[in-house]
């Protein structure tokens, strides 16, 4: 009698939160025809070290795959804390090849006004200056062929907690949200920022999937089996990295798993 009403209980739960996928999935269906996750639109990835592209966003990045995105990446410092650099650069074009960006889209700053290293507080003006400026290029340089379609219509960075609480990732967030505010950004491009969550949240994977299917996003980003492979060949790129805790943040961590983003 108990594993009948367990059952039932177990089923209720997995049928609300099918439902709440499916009313997930209607909102990232409303959000691209709004134009926001059109097909084939062009995404700017904005992170502060090499790894951040698949420790934290590979579910955004194979998302937008998904849909066709034409995605860039800018990388605002070497991952010099260690002296590691020129290590880290060349695992960061790796992983992203895995992830399908590829290298004339990856942009990596080695400046010593951004150093690896949360103790230091980079410069919001200066972040926003050098990350405007990398988007004018870029859209001088596009290939007329490309027309509107391969303007900037999306950029995706950290949110105000920078998901580890990393000052590099929230100084990103700080000068994104400076110029989106301010416009500065091309016409009709939107920014998507990454939210963070608390330890319990972020490493129990299953019952995160169930409060985030419940709880309301702007957008969800969940892998399939073959796509959580294909962050982990990602992360597993970053061989300087692993670590005996970054080996069970690959195996426990939702953001190797899932997305949730919010609009600015």
């Amino acid at each position: 009698m108990e594993a009948l009403c367990l059952g039932c209980v177990l089923a209720a739960v997995l049928t609300w939160g099918f439902l709440c996928f499916c009313d997930s999935a209607e909102r990232m269906k409303t959000a691209e025809q709004a134009g926001l996750l059109k097909s084939g639109s062009r995404t700017l990835l904005v992170i502060a070290h090499p790894d951040d592209e698949a420790m934290f966003f590979a579910p955004t990045v194979l998302g937008l795959a998904r849909l066709k995105h034409r995605m860039s990446l800018l990388c605002f410092s070497a991952g010099n804390y260690y002296n590691q650099g020129e290590i880290r650069k060349k695992e960061l074009l790796q992983s992203c090849d895995v992830l399908g960006i590829p290298t004339s889209r990856v942009m990596i700053i080695d400046n010593s006004d951004f150093p690896d290293d949360p103790g230091v507080q980079w410069d919001t003006e200066h972040v926003a200056n050098i990350l405007l400026q990398h988007v004018e290029v870029n859209d001088i340089n596009l290939d007329l062929a490309e027309g509107l379609a391969a303007l900037l219509r999306l950029v995706v960075t950290f949110d105000a907690g920078g998901v580890s609480g990393h000052s590099n990732h929230i100084a990103l967030y700080t000068a994104v949200r400076a110029l989106h505010s301010e416009g500065k950004f091309p016409k009709g491009c939107s920014v998507l920022t990454l939210q963070s969550v608390n330890v319990l949240r972020k490493y129990f994977f299953l019952l995160d999937l169930l409060w985030s299917l419940l709880h309301t996003q702007d957008i969800l980003f969940v892998l399939t089996s073959e796509e959580v492979a294909q962050a982990k060949r990602a992360m597993y790129c970053h061989r300087s990295q692993l670590l005996w805790f970054r080996r069970l943040y690959i195996l426990f961590s939702r953001y190797m798993r899932i997305n949730s983003l919010h609009f600015l």
